[in-house]
């Protein structure tokens, strides 16, 4: 697939036989996974800022990780991190944050104050719609379908872009790898539309579809159906 494609041209992740890359040599690296939806956030954010050259993408295979990559890079062992003066950091939404505060390129947090202090509430709220979606994997999409509700409200909040705060911010990049997620599952598994009778969230997914740095991270849509169905469904 065209998507699928796009990866042919990206380091091939490193594993348990793989060495490590000359560590604090002062290259900057993001350190992620091809599939990790809290990874595709960093690489979005990176892409976005045309920060291609600074920061180096460093790919890790989860399911057979280097030893080294918890030893000597990130003892929390997930990712995504980054290794950056001479420190690594991690947790998605604070990289994000970083990335976009410590780097040249477009900014990507609002100035005025009121989009601030609602991007601030959008980012804390991530983690429970996700929750909140992942639940209704194995049983009633009812729950799903109010959380979808919430996103479409919040995206009629502001009127001059399509985006959560109009434009481009982090907010968009934060939801937009789980909601990729979610709208495919769903469809495959309950024939459940996330779109239907929401068109914001219809026109920002379009939207989101335009946007290189976003489509340069996308995986196969069929392998993280495939994915999600034997971590989800496995034991029913």
């Amino acid at each position: 697939m065209a998507i699928r494609s796009l990866h042919a041209f990206l380091p091939p992740p490193l594993d348990s036989t793989s060495n490590p890359p000359p560590l604090f040599d002062g290259t900057t690296r993001l350190y992620i996974s091809y599939t990790c939806p809290y990874a595709q956030r960093a690489w979005i954010t990176r892409n976005y800022k045309g920060l291609q050259e600074k920061i180096k993408l460093v790919p890790i295979d989860l399911q057979n990780r280097p030893a080294w990559y918890k030893e000597k890079v990130y003892p929390a062992n997930k990712v995504p991190s980054l290794e950056h003066n001479n420190e690594v950091r991690g947790e998605s939404l604070d990289l994000i944050k970083y990335i976009d505060s410590n780097f040249e390129g477009p900014p990507l947090f609002p100035d005025d104050a009121t989009k601030r202090e609602f991007a601030e509430e959008l980012l804390s709220y991530t983690d429970t719609f996700n929750k909140t979606v992942f639940a209704t994997f194995k049983g009633d999409v009812d729950e799903a379908g109010a959380a979808f509700d919430h996103i479409e409200k919040t995206l009629a909040k502001f009127d001059d872009g399509p985006f959560f705060l109009g434009q481009l911010t982090l907010v968009d990049i934060a939801y937009a790898p789980f909601i990729e997620r979610f709208q495919l599952f769903l469809r495959e598994i309950k024939n459940y539309d996330i779109t239907a009778g929401r068109p914001k969230l219809a026109a920002w997914i379009e939207e989101m579809n335009n946007i290189e740095a976003y489509k340069q991270t996308r995986s196969d849509p069929q392998e993280l159906v495939e994915g999600y169905k034997k971590r989800f469904l496995a034991q029913l």
